[in-house]
């Protein structure tokens, strides 16, 4: 397994997970913040390292009406000050090249989207940053086959590769999370994450947004942890019925440490068997 640092985090940890959480979207500074302050707080009580996540603009939306960010300035910015601020690696999506250069010079991780997934250019520029890359599996994809994704970051000589399971299409408007996949793209040498909210997504099901079924997230990322993954990502808002996006799946902040706590001591009760 390929061992890499962002910032202080070991990736992936010697005992226990990593968590990848935060909002879907950069909806504003004061709200980062807040879920910042929450996260940062829980990962210096419980030692459990959290790398912070907001895409700082959503590219690929059910409907042209949908909200897609504040500005890309200003929501990188606001990236840039959570990780200053409150001493976290921080996450965002990018979309192509010039995302890429754009976000940069602010975040520690970029994150390929899962219908991005083969894109050669994003992923040969991605690696070519030095920044670690996560490369969510596509939808469409086997997971067998995200080791030639992660070839095209390794290229670059970067191998700081994360690749993260987010579901299957089975039919219209809906996920399957088939874990053998778990292992299959361990074998790929690389850290395997769990997304534990894009998995409970109905996408497009919503009359024109993504819907979803947030009472599976727990017997889900439980499934997850036990099949083996390094870590867990999830998207977390203080208010998720009134997110611009993913409103259906997002976790309550304030539901966050206790779901957190159940999987790392799951994940020790794995690591001890």
């Amino acid at each position: 397994m390929e061992k890499f640092s962002i910032g202080g985090i070991r990736i992936p940890q010697d005992n226990g997970l990593f968590f990848i959480a935060g909002p879907c979207l950069i909806e504003g500074r004061d709200m980062a913040m807040e879920v910042a302050a929450e996260l940062s707080g829980f990962a210096r009580q419980t030692g459990v390292p959290v790398i912070f996540k907001g895409s700082f603009r959503k590219a690929n939306r059910s409907s042209k009406e949908s909200f897609t960010g504040i500005g890309d300035t200003a929501a990188l910015e606001i990236l840039a000050e959570v990780r200053e601020r409150y001493g976290m690696p921080v996450l965002t999506d990018v979309h192509n090249v010039q995302d890429v250069q754009l976000a940069s010079g602010y975040v520690d991780v970029l994150q390929i989207p899962a219908f991005l997934c083969r894109q050669t250019e994003l992923l040969v520029a991605a690696g070519e940053s030095g920044l670690a890359v996560n490369i969510k599996k596509g939808q469409f994809m086997a997971p067998e086959d995200m080791s030639l994704a992660a070839a095209k970051v390794a290229d670059s000589g970067n191998e700081r590769i994360m690749l993260t399971e987010r579901g299957t299409s089975f039919g219209y408007h809906n996920l399957v999370v088939d874990f053998r996949g778990v292992p299959r793209m361990a074998r790929s040498g690389y850290s395997v994450v769990y997304d534990a909210t894009h998995s409970l997504q109905l996408p497009s099901a919503g009359n024109g947004v993504s819907s979803g079924e947030r009472e599976f997230l727990r017997p889900l990322a439980r499934a997850a942890v036990a099949a083996g993954v390094d870590g867990i990502f999830a998207e977390v808002h203080p208010q998720p019925s009134r997110a611009h996006s993913d409103a259906a799946t997002q976790i309550p902040l304030g539901e966050f440490a206790g779901f957190a706590r159940e999987l790392q001591q799951l994940k020790t009760c794995v690591q001890s068997l």
